[in-house]
């Protein structure tokens, strides 16, 4: 079985008083039960009082954590379309962002 897609992904940044909003809205031709999909993922970052106000830092974090939080919406609705054929999703793992124990 062939298959090809094209996904577009759009990231709108704001940027306010040292803090920035990040929207990033994914277009796909749908999941196997939902038809044509829009998801939207959403992130922010707020410069530190004492850092050097540079808004292309802010946009990096924000996107980054924009686009982290569409990839858990995408992963969801993936899951939801497994089930709704009649399987389980594999585990989820993650990553612990701490000093091993």
């Amino acid at each position: 079985m062939s298959h090809a897609a094209q996904w577009k992904v759009s990231v709108e940044l704001r940027e306010e008083n040292g803090r920035t909003t990040a929207r990033a809205d994914l277009e796909t031709g749908g999941g196997a039960k939902t038809g044509d999909a829009h998801l939207t993922g959403r992130g922010t970052a707020q410069c530190a009082p004492d850092d050097a106000d540079v808004p292309a830092i802010g946009d990096e974090f924000a996107a980054g954590r924009a686009l982290r939080d569409l990839g858990n919406r995408l992963l969801e609705a993936a899951e939801k379309d497994v089930e709704a054929h009649g399987a389980a999703p594999e585990p989820r793992t993650s990553t612990p962002y701490a000093w091993p124990v």
